[in-house]
């Protein structure tokens, strides 16, 4: 099986779960309807497909390859398990990924285009994939000079990329499950209770849970924010200038908004308020 292959097993695997979990028990009834939006934001994900494929046709495996091949990167010069050398990289990936989370909301530049993902004004298991194609883009980049200098096997880098976007899927999934189940996964990884928090309108719930896999990061931190002010029945999803009528599910709105709105500045520095308004 080539990588390629058990990426696309992997996400039709965990995208069919989540959306048959989302059915089953969903945690919030939706503003918008389904179709509709499920028709753009998977348009959007088509884009990006494209995009990738047509710019950055090897990947991040690929990269991984050529540095393997040519005994670049820490992990390719230190006598290291193959076994050790897969658990640091998922690990050291992650935190670079919860950085760069971070990154793209106190940049003005870069907060422009990753408000396409926050602009969805409802969140399930399409808007863990709602991102606009220059953001995938940078994020690829990124991800290849962390690659390359880390010395990343190619076979962790695949499975990095497999946990990533499966957790991505599973943590904007609109499902329901137990508090006890949920305080005992977060412990660890990041939960659809917690991440929701994250899509909040408020600004300081905004600038909080940036973590797609483990949730050490955001403890470690100090950006971790445990549920909603107002409750996850009650909270607000998306951003407060894009409610009402804004077009947040058309796939042309989604792909403007980055040269359109400047989506104001998330400045990460600030403290969690319950006495802060929404921007």
């Amino acid at each position: 099986m080539t990588d390629q292959e058990l990426r696309t097993y992997a996400f039709i695997s965990i995208i069919s779960f989540v959306i048959l979990w989302e059915f089953i028990a969903n945690k919030r009834p939706l503003k918008q309807r389904k179709f509709k939006r499920w028709l753009n934001n998977f348009g959007l994900i088509a884009v990006d497909t494209v995009v990738v494929k047509l710019l950055l046709p090897a990947g991040a495996f690929g990269v991984a390859l050529w540095a393997e091949n040519n005994g670049y990167g820490l992990l390719n010069n230190i006598d290291i398990s193959p076994l050790a050398a897969t658990v640091v990289t998922v690990i050291i990936l992650d935190m670079i990924i919860y950085w760069q989370h971070r990154l793209f909301h106190v940049v003005p530049m870069f907060w422009r285009l990753h408000q396409v993902h926050h602009a969805d004004r409802d969140i399930d298991v399409s808007t863990g994939l709602r991102f606009h194609p220059i953001e995938i883009i940078l994020s690829m980049l990124i991800k290849f000079v962390a690659v390359i200098t880390l010395g990343a096997p190619a076979a962790a880098v695949v499975l990095f990329e497999v946990i990533l976007n499966g957790m991505a899927m599973f943590n904007h999934g609109n499902i329901r499950m137990p508090k006890a189940l949920d305080s005992l996964i977060r412990l660890l990884f990041v939960t659809p209770d917690m991440h929701r928090v994250h899509h909040s309108i408020f600004k300081h719930e905004t600038n909080s849970n940036y973590g797609f896999n483990l949730s050490i990061w955001d403890k470690i931190f100090g950006s971790y924010h445990a549920q909603p002010d107002l409750g996850h029945d009650k909270m607000t999803i998306g951003l407060q200038q894009y409610q009402g009528n804004t077009p947040t599910s058309s796939l042309l709105w989604m792909l403007k908004l980055p040269f359109t709105q400047s989506g104001g500045m998330y400045a990460q520095k600030d403290k969690p308020t319950t006495k802060e308004t929404a921007l």
